[in-house]
């Protein structure tokens, strides 16, 4: 598991919204049994600074920040891709939410 790692989400529940999760915690915090994701969702229009779009498997995605949370280690298990080199969009709309700039 990386920072950036991007996975599918299996709840029969909330996969067809959101179906990815972005895991944004870093490498240093590996020994938790937690990670802080970001849902990666469709059909969702984007909010400009807030929430990126991304492209997963040929599909847009937007990185709907809004409802960052953290799962078990466990619900991570089919890592898709690492998207490290959205870092700065990434951290750039995680600041926009926390800090409004």
């Amino acid at each position: 598991m990386a920072q950036f790692d991007v996975y599918r989400n299996l709840s029969t529940r909330t996969k067809k919204r959101f179906p990815y999760f972005l895991e944004i915690q870093h490498a240093l915090h590996s020994r938790l049994d937690s990670r802080v994701v970001v849902p990666l969702a469709f059909n969702v229009e984007p909010i400009r600074h807030l929430t990126p779009v991304f492209q997963i498997e040929d599909q847009s995605v937007v990185m709907y920040t809004m409802d960052m949370t953290s799962v078990m280690q466990d619900v991570l298990s089919v890592k898709v891709t690492n998207i490290e080199e959205k870092r700065t969009e990434i951290v750039d709309a995680l600041d926009f939410l926390v800090n409004g700039f």
